[in-house]
């Protein structure tokens, strides 16, 4: 049995093995693996006994259940009009030129991931920059640069 297969069968557990666990188990998995793979949908699907369509339907229709692998820190811009009337598509514009990637790709090092949410929830201080769970309001083409900076200091 493979680390995934574990980790879902002890969240099964936890939260239940009937289709309303399946939130709280694709979250964990999130968690854990920092994206859903086929491997962890499949073993969702089998414990919870419910189809792999499923399970990828619901997981694909929230922007935070990423189904791909994402780099160690994941960027999301706000992409609401809010947002964008604010300037978001400079902000973007400047961390695509800065991380040498295009919106929806990885980094070669594996470090970064540059996505667009749906909202943040910060309509009132946009454009807003999510890193992981560090939430940046009033974001600027240069204010993002710095922060991304920060993080390319670190380890």
């Amino acid at each position: 049995m493979t680390n995934v297969e574990e980790l879902v069968k002890q969240q099964a557990e936890i939260h239940g093995h009937k289709r309303e666990s399946l939130m709280p188990i694709l979250q964990a998995v999130i968690r854990s693996e920092r994206f859903l793979s086929e491997e962890a949908m499949v073993a969702i699907a089998k414990e919870l006994d419910i189809s792999t369509a499923d399970v990828y339907g619901t997981a694909s229709f929230y922007t935070f259940m990423d189904t791909k692998p994402k780099g160690k820190n994941i960027i999301r811009v706000c992409k609401t009009i809010t947002c964008h009337m604010k300037g978001k598509d400079a902000v973007i514009g400047a961390l695509e030129d800065l991380l040498k990637i295009k919106l929806g790709d990885n980094t070669s090092d594996g470090k970064f991931s540059l996505l667009q949410a749906n909202c943040l929830g910060w309509c009132h201080k946009g454009p807003v920059m999510l890193i992981n769970d560090e939430v940046y309001p009033e974001v600027t083409p240069q204010s993002a640069v710095e922060v991304i900076q920060e993080y390319l200091k670190q380890k």
